[in-house]
């Protein structure tokens, strides 16, 4: 856990739900392998928002995983490690908040805000914006999330906030309609 020291506060919050949103996740199959249908997901998220990066995350006790990635070609020189993996330690990014506040979060510049601007995936990948909603299905159970982000950073604003949000419905109905034929 990363802490920041001038409040001596956890950057990465305390997630009680963990144990519950593991039981839920194997019970739906999710949650450790790549899911075609989250790529493509993914990719819809990228397009609808004109972000390079987009995820459809699980998030565990320790990692974040990424059944459904999408990433845009890097630039020239680009090192592989600053691109995106499926697998992401719990304390890097900030989708851990917006599973724990059970909200989305909208950082149009993750500079402008010290709890984030620390975060490892600032220096390591270079993200300067991330606009994340929680995945909560019909148990109550916050899943994981969907996000994108952009290394540039961007004026997500209320229509962001609310395509964010519109999007994790959807996908939210699709992770249900796949329970249905999982019987």
């Amino acid at each position: 856990m990363i802490y920041d020291f001038s409040g001596h506060h956890p950057l990465t919050p305390v997630d009680p739900e963990v144990g519950s949103r593991m039981r839920r996740l194997h019970e739906l199959g999710l949650g450790d392998q790549p899911v075609p249908e989250f790529d493509d997901f993914a990719r819809k998220l990228s397009e609808v928002t004109g972000a390079p990066y987009a995820m459809v995350n699980f998030i565990s006790e320790n990692r974040q995983y990424f059944a459904g990635l999408h990433t845009a070609p890097p630039p020239p020189g680009t090192p592989p490690e600053a691109q995106p993996g499926r697998v992401m330690d719990r304390d890097h990014g900030y989708c851990p908040h917006v599973v724990v506040r059970r909200k989305a979060l909208v950082l149009d510049d993750v500079c402008d805000y010290p709890r984030f601007a620390g975060n490892p995936v600032v220096d390591e990948i270079g993200i300067r914006s991330y606009l994340g909603a929680p995945l909560i299905d019909r148990t109550g159970t916050a899943l994981g999330t969907i996000c994108v982000v952009d290394i540039e950073p961007r004026p997500w604003g209320r229509p962001g906030l609310e395509t964010i949000k519109s999007l994790a419905a959807e996908l939210i109905a699709q992770i249900h309609a796949r329970e249905g034929f999982r019987s």
